[in-house]
């Protein structure tokens, strides 16, 4: 079969799910053309999960009549995207020095690139989303955990080893929620899972003090507080959830002006809590931004939420085939 000019493939893995891709891309747009997805708990192995993202991507391949020049897989790291192996991600248990591009290339006939989720979402936006038009942007996933993606130049920033960018790994306060492995990163207190502890401990401070939140009066509730959760409290008005949404904002912006001082973006973008709850968090985020920030780097940058939304890991996804192909025509 010829290949198809503009036709790629991808796979996006995650920790709850996974999907095969099959897209059109050029220089101005995409257009996704296929797509098969399952959970990922119904694969055993990491050998089962490339196996049937390999087999569903035949399937449509088939389907379509594409070629696609080349295959993309995005996944969070750690992860080694020079010899394509995933290196034991804590979302992926098992996951350990996994050859996922030699297992795609053996089930596909595929040429197959490795990219990191968030620098993958970087590119995305970057080409297709709210960083298109700049030469330096970064870009934060601030989802369960805070990924993180750096264009210099118009140059994706990889580093000796591939893990450059890392913003989520500062330290921020002494103390602080744990994320990343460390209390009071950036994670900690800018995540998905940074705001459900944070809630936690608030709820658990007021519950032991005699004076509960209303939606932490027990220890079972507060267990099962979430991101979400604080989300739905902050737009019914709830001044305690508000508080804890304006304590994340300071801390966006302290992180972010270290960000702003090292790499002096044109535009900062952030993706899936801050599009969600971008009004309650950028009132403080912007404050403590332009206080702590260097004042000519601050008026270059511009923070903005990210605009590919539910197609955000697709497009990554095949960003990473695109990207590397493209690449390859350039030697």
């Amino acid at each position: 079969m010829r290949k198809n000019s503009g036709i790629y493939a991808a796979y996006d893995i995650g920790g709850t799910k996974c999907a095969s891709i099959i897209g059109f891309m050029d220089e101005k747009e995409f257009k996704l053309l296929a797509r098969k997805q399952f959970a990922t708990d119904e694969c055993g192995s990491a050998r089962e999960v490339i196996s049937r993202l390999g087999a569903d991507l035949l399937a449509m391949k088939k389907e379509l009549g594409a070629e696609p020049l080349a295959l993309g897989i995005s996944c969070g790291g750690p992860l080694d995207a020079v010899r394509g192996i995933v290196q034991s991600p804590p979302n992926l248990p098992g996951w350990d020095d996994i050859p996922v591009t030699g297992w795609a290339n053996e089930d596909t006939g595929l040429v197959s690139y490795l990219e990191n989720d968030a620098n993958a979402g970087a590119v995305a936006e970057w080409r297709y989303g709210a960083g298109r038009g700049v030469d330096n942007m970064i870009f934060l996933t601030f989802g369960t955990g805070l990924g993180a993606g750096v264009i210099i130049d118009g140059h994706l920033l990889h580093g000796a080893g591939g893990n450059a960018g890392e913003l989520g790994h500062i330290r921020l306060a002494d103390n602080g929620p744990v994320g990343y492995g460390k209390a009071g990163s950036f994670e900690g207190f800018c995540s998905g899972s940074g705001l459900a502890r944070q809630m936690q401990s608030f709820a658990s401070k007021r519950l032991g003090t005699g004076n509960p939140v209303k939606w932490g009066r027990s220890l079972s509730e507060i267990e099962k507080l979430d991101a979400k959760k604080l989300g739905e409290l902050a737009a019914d008005g709830d001044s305690d959830a508000l508080e804890i949404f304006e304590n994340c904002g300071a801390m966006l912006g302290r992180g972010l002006a270290v960000a702003v001082d090292l790499f002096n973006p044109q535009k900062i973008v952030i993706g899936s809590i801050f599009v969600r709850s971008e009004k309650f968090l950028r009132p403080a985020m912007s404050k403590t931004l332009e206080q702590e920030s260097l004042s000519v780097s601050y008026a270059d940058v511009e923070v903005v939420p990210a605009q590919l939304g539910e197609n955000a890991g697709d497009v990554a996804a095949l960003c990473v085939a695109r990207e590397n192909y493209m690449k390859g025509c350039e030697k």
